[in-house]
């Protein structure tokens, strides 16, 4: 049996409707009551295109969350006034609109959205074979094979092709860590896909010094492009973290994501993504496709 694909793809920020960012403090808000019935925003397909739908929230007294999702759970989330999405492949969806009020949250009734025709001319861009292999998959491991697993960029740092700042250090060591503090073992693998959605599985191994213990999250993911290549970001959905090592774990600031990362390379034999360090500097983790694939 053939199988469908049903996946949505990064969202294009358009900006703020109101303002340049969306409220942050909700103690700033005014106070106002609000019902499921009485909150202001839309959900509208493009008429000419349905895979298009631009999300709108119509009340600049509220701080406004929506989130996308599918038969098996979100996709994608937003914390913009004004945001366009974009569904290439038929299926159904829903949105799910929160406004934030000085009250607390007022839900409103899911919106669903069918899409009536496939468009996969998006994944014509091959960044999307280079991650993911399309449909097959493609697995990625930390790279103790070439170079170092870690490598330091400053945070002008753009990318491997623009530079940035006025250093950069990329170990090239083979099997030499020793100056890192990072455990040689076997860390573990992400898997990205496009098998019936943005699916990803990340199996890591524990951070703890000498166990080899390992767990395995699957979800979904985010990948958004730029064309210049200067803020290409992989965001996994649901709590989900990329594989990473022990060495400078808890040296990261606060507030920093593993589920948020900024790639500096990405070819067919390399992915390399940024953590940001307390200091500022990008910590560079360096992965390869594992040999299997």
């Amino acid at each position: 049996m053939k199988r469908k694909l049903y996946i949505l793809i990064t969202a294009i920020a358009l900006g703020s409707l109101f303002s340049c960012e969306p409220v942050e403090d909700r103690d700033s808000l005014p106070a106002i009551s609000l019902t499921p019935e009485t909150l202001k925003f839309s959900v509208v397909q493009n008429p000419e295109k349905n895979n298009e739908v631009k999300l709108t929230n119509l009340d600049s007294s509220v701080i406004p969350y929506w989130s996308c999702s599918d038969a098996n759970g979100e996709l994608a989330h937003y914390n913009t006034n004004e945001q366009t999405v974009f569904f290439p492949f038929a299926g159904n969806y829903t949105v799910n609109f929160t406004a934030f009020t000085r009250g607390g949250a007022v839900y409103a009734n899911p919106v669903n959205v069918k899409v009536d025709e496939n468009d996969s001319s998006y994944f014509s861009d091959p960044k999307w074979n280079l991650l993911t292999n399309g449909v097959t998959g493609k697995t990625w491991v930390i790279n103790f094979v070439t170079e170092s697993p870690f490598a330091f960029v400053p945070a002008e740092y753009v990318n491997t092709t623009v530079g940035g700042g006025s250093w950069s250090w990329f170990p090239g060591s083979v099997n030499d860590v020793s100056w890192s503090g990072i455990e040689v073992k076997d860390w573990g693998e992400v898997t990205f896909d496009l098998n019936g959605g943005y699916n990803v599985s990340v199996t890591q191994t524990s951070l703890t010094t000498g166990s080899h213990e390992q767990t395995t999250t699957k979800g979904t993911y985010t990948f958004q492009r730029t064309d210049d290549f200067t803020n290409d970001r992989l965001m996994l959905n649901g709590g989900i973290q990329m594989l990473h090592t022990n060495a400078y774990y808890n040296e990261t600031m606060s507030g920093f994501s593993f589920s948020d990362v900024r790639l500096l390379e990405l070819t067919a034999t390399s992915l390399r993504y940024a953590i940001i360090r307390n200091d500022g500097v990008q910590v560079v983790m360096n992965l390869i496709p594992k040999t299997a694939n």
